[in-house]
Formats: structure tokens, C-alpha cells, sequence
């Protein structure tokens, strides 16, 4: 009897103990917040998970001859934790041109401004002394009544700031054209298993915003036009007849609509001559706005199909300097990059009702919105474009928390990047493109820093290791996910995964429990590979040896990574044959792995051809009989 109750107590050790290790390692505040059944560990959203969410009523005047962006906003912000909120977190993102601002990259003079200047500030129409003059790009506010667990609050804020001059994601453009981000100051998130987000923005990791309803008004002088997040609720108050009809012609339009030209806009025949016009702006369940204006750029419209089943279109429009011949095509780009996203991948109905490509000169995404470049390579203008609005899933509808998890989103926008690539250009050179910009310098330089785990947070790594974890590295797991499911069961883990965080804040390991749940297997032993680890891409061609009926090949994978290849075998009689390896080889065995083939024919020589999984080593992929 009591060797019967060792053998099972010593079985459901070892039971327990192989369960442990197929479970991946999760910081003590994410096993907190499943305890306390905000996240699970099945993927989706626990039934007590929460979010807070702010109305805000913005009114902004932008006056181009001083540069200065002012507004009057009202923020009724509804706490819906079961937390009591004794202050509020209040973040305004351009305070990163503040000379005393901590800063993730160099600047010069130009960037500099003397930041956000709160004129007034009150909550439930009590007024509040707010010094704003100390604050970095996030400040608190204590406040004198304690925000109670499912209640509100209305915050009335006044403020200007000045717009910078350095080229980069806001600011001015030209003398008449500015593009404005990040204009207004907002309740900074507060979530679930965090709480308060008050890590800076220094300019290199993103952001993280709640899902927010906005009412959007900018105040602009005659001649100069607005595009906007939202749908523009006033065409005809602030646009002339003809060009207010064109706009909404291209809202169902397939083709072109040049909505307005430059002699249109230099004769003062679109926008309504008023000396002040108000432009007006809605937008509900979205994580920020952004506008930008100029009286001197052209604007093209037309729409995209985006949902097949429903026959809902998506207007599309583009806004730009006549003489960047890369834009006078971005409208029909964009269409096409929408419709793609929409039907092919991620295969998922493009979510909001407008996408407006605006050139200034940051290469950002902002919803409904991208600020790009202009540049003489067709091709390249047409892949960023594609990056930046393939963001519109991650982070915009996924709700991502950039500032810690940025391969979240800029990995999948690299993903989507590099499959439509492959189909407006070919894959040659898709393949091309990716090694190029998003894999060589990580492959090059297999140093230690360089190989942090990708879960590393992104505040945490240095500017090399932010650019690898958050494009490269995290977008070949995503392939090499792709390429060990097949495409049909990857985009039905790839959609589970969406359907239950859209609109919400899913961090990794609600990412990694929702692929295995929508795959229906267990993939922590792949995550685990991939993300926890600092492996490297390198394998090497072992031995060969040839038996009486079959060959034996040994590889080696040296630096690690669960990655999919090609064995590319040449015979001696002049014939090719590929035999394809998924990651899944690596399951069991992720150090070495023996193929046999079959020794009918003599073999010639035998490649190992990682493809886009460039190796740091290549000269030892190969092996010559």
C-alpha cells in the first residue's frame, strides 16, 4: 500500500512538473490581474476585466502666423475599475520638445519648444491651480474629491502650445502646413494590471491610450483645408459647392476624384471664404485624433471595398504637395492596401470609416491617418505606406501598450508589409526588401544586447535592441508561426485572437494563450522559444553520412530559434529537389535534428535555405559530396 501511494504521489510530481514546463514565465502583476479574473489564461478577457474611457469635447484654434496650437476641451472620464482614483494622470506627448525632457534620440535646436501651458484646469467645475511649466510629457493632478469605483468626472482644461519646427511626427511642415499630433492633454491610462501608466515618452517607444469618443473641432483661417480622424460632420459649412460634392462623390467613388487642385487652392475656390473656419470632427471608440491643415496642398479622394458582405466602403483620401510626384498615387494605393488588409491578411474588414495619407515627413501612423515622406523610389513609398497603414490593426483596433510591448504592433505591421509586398511586387522582391530593412542589421550583429528576449520591455532595451525585438525579430516569429500552422489555421488562431481583444488592451500573454485557444494546441513550447529567450537565427550543416538505402543529414541548430527551412538537394545527375521543414521539427529537440533521405541517386551537394530567417553563419549551410 504505501509503494502504491508513492508511485502516484511520484506521478503527479512529474505530472505537475511537465505541466510547469510547458507554462511560460509571467511577471508577478500579470498573474495578479488573472487571480483576480481580468485576463485568463485561456486568452480571452476575464469576466471581471475592465477599462476606463473618456468623452472628450475638443475645440482647437490654430493660428499659422505664431505657430501656436490653443484649445478648451471637456474630458467627462469614467472610472470603471473597482479601484478609488485619488488623482488623475494627465499626459500631453509634445512635452517631449521641452529642453529638459528625456529624450531617446539626438535633436538639434529646431525641435525645442517650451512645451504645454495650461491656462486653466478644473474638475466638476471646480477650479484647480495646475502648473503645468514642470511637467514632462506626463503630470499628475491630485485630486481634492476621490473618484469613486464607477463614477465620473469632468475635467474642463484650457491650453496652447507652440509647434515645432524639426522635421518629425507633428509640427510644421511648411510656412502655410503643420500636421498636429498629440495636441491635447489627456487622462493617461490606468489598467488593470499596472495601474497608472506614467512611463515618459521620449520619442522612440510609442504610446498607449484608452479607447476614447471624440467631438473634434479646428478653428483654421479661410483658404486652408483640415484632414482629420473622424468623419467631417460640416462639409458644406466650411467647403465650397463644388468641393463639397466632389468629397462626398469620393466617398463611393472607385477612381480618382481630384477633390481639389493647386489653382483651386492658390484662386481661393475651396473653402468657404468666412475669415475663420470651424471644422468639425467625430470620432467614437478610438484611442486618439490628430488633424493637420495647409493652403497650398492638393487633395485626392476616392474609397475602398472593405467589406465584402456588406458592400461598406471606406473613404480614402490623400493630401499633398503638388510637386511629390510619389503622392499624386497614394490615394490609389492606399485603396488598394485597404482592400488587401481588409480580404487577404490579416483578412480582417478594415475597421473605421476613413484613411487619409497626408505627406509631411515622419513615416507615422495615427488612426485613420499617416504621415509620410516623399521619396523618388515608387516601390519604397508604396511599401512604407503599406506599414503605416497596416498599423491600423496593431495598435488601433488592438488596442497595444507600445511604451512596453512594441513588437506587438510594429511586428505585425511588418508582417502585413512584407505579404502585400509580395503581392503588388512579387515575392523576389518582397524578400529582397525585407532582409534588407527589417532583418540585416539584426542578423549581422549577433552580439548579447542585440539578443534580448523579445518580451523584454521596449523601455528596457537599448535603440538597437528596440529596432530588432519590436520589426524583426518579433515579425519572423509571426511567419514562422504562420509557416508551422499553415496559413488556414494561423489566420483562424490570428482571428480569435482579435475577435476577443478588439477594442480592448490585450498585452503578450493574452496573445500567446489566444493563438493556442483559436489553434486548438498548445504553443507555449514555440513562445517560449521565440519570445523568452535570446536565441538568434544560425543553423549549420553537420555531418552527412551515406547508409546502405538513405542518407543521414545532421543539423545543428546553433543560435537557437525554432525557425522553418529548406533542404535543397542537388543530385548527381543534375536534378533539384526541396524538402520543406516546418518549426515544428524543433518541438522536442531544439539543438539537433537527422533527416533521412533516400539514397537512390548519388547526391551532389545539400543547402540548408533559411530564406528571409537570414543565418549569421551561412558558410556552414552547406555540404558537397
Amino acid at each position: 500500500m504505501k509503494k502504491f501511494t508513492l508511485s502516484i504521489t511520484m506521478l503527479f510530481i512529474i505530472s505537475g512538473n511537465l505541466l510547469l514546463a510547458q507554462q511560460l514565465y509571467m511577471p508577478r502583476n500579470i498573474k495578479i490581474a488573472v487571480e483576480k479574473g481580468t485576463r485568463t489564461l485561456d486568452g480571452k478577457p476575464g469576466e471581471n476585466y475592465w477599462q476606463n474611457k473618456g468623452k472628450y469635447d475638443i475645440n482647437v484654434t490654430i493660428t499659422p502666423e505664431t505657430k501656436i496650437v490653443s484649445g478648451v476641451e471637456k474630458i467627462v472620464y469614467s472610472n470603471n475599475s473597482p479601484d478609488t482614483l485619488r488623482m488623475l494622470a494627465i499626459r500631453f506627448v509634445n512635452n517631449v520638445h521641452k529642453p529638459e525632457s528625456p529624450r531617446g534620440n539626438y535633436t538639434n535646436d529646431d525641435f525645442f519648444t517650451t512645451g504645454l501651458d495650461i491656462q486653466s484646469f478644473s474638475v466638476d467645475n471646480e477650479p484647480y491651480e495646475v502648473d503645468s511649466k514642470n511637467w514632462g510629457t506626463v503630470g499628475a493632478v491630485r485630486l481634492k474629491q476621490p473618484l469613486l469605483p464607477h463614477s465620473s468626472v469632468e475635467l474642463n482644461i484650457a491650453w496652447n502650445y507652440p509647434l515645432s519646427k524639426q522635421d518629425g511626427r507633428e509640427g510644421q511642415i511648411d510656412s502655410t502646413t503643420f500636421y498636429v499630433a498629440y495636441c491635447y492633454p489627456r487622462v493617461s491610462v490606468y489598467d488593470d494590471y499596472n495601474g497608472w501608466d506614467f512611463l515618459p515618452h521620449t520619442g522612440r517607444q510609442e504610446f498607449y491610450n484608452d479607447f476614447n469618443d471624440y467631438q473634434l473641432s479646428v478653428k483654421v483661417p479661410k483658404d486652408y483645408v483640415v484632414w482629420a480622424t473622424g468623419d467631417l460632420e460640416n462639409p458644406d459649412e466650411v467647403l465650397q459647392p463644388a468641393i463639397a460634392k466632389r468629397l462626398k462623390d469620393s466617398y463611393i467613388a472607385k477612381d480618382v476624384i481630384h477633390i481639389a487642385n493647386f489653382k483651386e487652392m492658390q484662386d481661393g475656390k475651396v473653402t468657404k471664404q468666412n475669415d475663420w473656419n470651424t471644422w468639425k470632427f467625430n470620432s467614437m471608440h478610438i484611442t486618439d485624433v490628430c488633424f493637420a491643415v495647409s493652403k497650398n496642398y492638393v487633395w485626392d479622394g476616392t474609397s475602398a471595398l472593405v467589406d465584402t458582405l456588406t458592400n461598406r466602403r471606406a473613404s480614402v483620401q490623400a493630401a499633398y504637395n503638388d510637386t511629390a510626384k510619389d503622392f499624386h498615387h497614394y490615394a490609389k494605393w492606399a485603396q488598394h492596401s485597404l482592400e488587401y488588409f481588409s480580404s487577404q491578411w490579416p483578412g480582417v474588414s478594415y475597421p473605421f470609416p476613413k484613411m487619409t495619407s497626408f505627406q509631411g515627413h515622419a513615416d507615422m501612423e495615427y488612426p485613420m491617418m499617416i504621415n509620410d515622406g516623399t521619396t523618388k523610389d515608387f516601390k519604397f513609398s508604396q511599401m512604407v505606406q503599406d506599414h503605416e497603414i497596416a498599423h491600423t490593426y496593431f495598435p488601433f483596433f488592438m488596442g497595444i501598450n507600445e511604451k512596453r510591448y512594441a513588437f506587438m504592433d510594429e511586428g505585425w505591421a511588418t508582417t502585413f508589409e512584407y505579404l502585400i509586398g509580395q503581392e503588388e511586387f512579387g515575392k523576389k522582391h518582397a524578400d529582397s526588401v525585407y532582409k534588407m530593412f527589417r532583418i540585416s542589421r539584426y542578423i549581422h550583429d549577433a552580439s548579447a544586447e542585440e539578443d534580448q528576449p523579445i518580451i523584454s520591455m521596449s523601455t528596457q532595451v537599448s535603440d538597437a535592441g528596440y529596432g530588432n525585438n519590436s520589426y524583426g525579430k518579433a515579425s519572423l516569429s509571426y511567419l514562422a508561426l504562420k509557416d508551422m500552422l499553415g496559413d488556414s489555421l494561423f489566420k483562424k488562431a490570428l482571428h480569435h485572437y482579435m475577435d476577443e481583444w478588439n477594442g480592448k488592451h490585450p498585452i503578450p500573454w493574452d496573445y500567446f494563450n489566444a493563438m493556442s485557444a483559436g489553434a486548438g494546441q498548445n504553443l507555449n513550447w514555440f513562445f517560449k522559444n521565440w519570445f523568452f529567450t535570446n536565441h538568434y537565427i544560425d543553423l549549420k550543416m553537420d555531418t552527412i553520412k551515406r547508409e546502405k538505402d538513405f542518407y543521414t543529414v545532421t543539423v545543428k541548430n546553433v543560435g537557437g530559434f525554432a525557425i522553418p527551412f529548406d533542404l535543397r538537394i542537388v543530385y548527381a545527375d543534375g536534378q533539384i529537389a526541396t524538402v520543406h521543414q516546418s518549426p515544428a521539427v524543433w518541438q522536442k529537440n531544439e539543438k539537433v535534428q537527422v533527416f533521412k533521405l533516400s539514397a537512390d541517386k548519388i547526391i551532389k551537394s545539400v543547402q540548408l535555405d533559411g530564406g528571409i530567417f537570414m543565418d549569421f553563419t551561412p558558410n556552414d549551410n552547406w555540404w558537397k559530396g
